[in-house]
């Protein structure tokens, strides 16, 4: 693998914040069969999903909680306002592709974050999907009852 390096003395390229023209950072964030894209700007600490509140579109805790893992990490809780749309999977992987998104989008902020991010495996796309069926069995790996009579 080719890493960026900076071509005079062979040090690591500097990263770049990114933003669009409203000051926004954003990326895509993925999980299982779900995909989000994420926004996030200098604010409050709101989060809107799908134009909903996240208390109301996440109504487990634990949903909530894995949504707000990068900013506690980054110790950045209350100071950025998200807004994301989220399509496809159910709502476990919905809110693994939206944690996803938001640490990207973390990053392309404060370029500072990615080491604390990566170390944490934030930045890591998590590629476990469910297995197909397989003919012959009930499930993806679970057979028929045997019958020895």
């Amino acid at each position: 693998m080719v890493e960026n390096l900076n071509i005079e003395n062979n040090e690591p390229a500097q990263r770049v914040q990114k933003l669009d023209a409203q000051g926004r950072a954003y990326a895509t964030g993925k999980r299982k069969s779900s995909i989000s894209r994420v926004w996030i700007k200098c604010g409050s600490g709101k989060i809107t999903i799908n134009g909903r509140d996240q208390g109301e579109y996440f109504s487990r805790a634990v949903l909530r909680m894995i949504i707000s893992e990068p900013f506690k990490v980054a110790q950045r809780e209350g100071q950025y306002d998200v807004f994301c749309t989220v399509r496809g999977g159910g709502l476990s992987g919905q809110a693994g592709a939206i944690k996803h998104g938001i640490s990207r989008a973390l990053d392309a902020y404060e370029p500072e974050l990615h080491k604390m991010l990566k170390q944490v495996g934030f930045l890591t796309r998590d590629s476990r999907v469910v297995e197909r069926k397989k003919y012959g069995r009930r499930k993806a790996r679970r057979s028929f009852q045997f019958s020895k009579r």
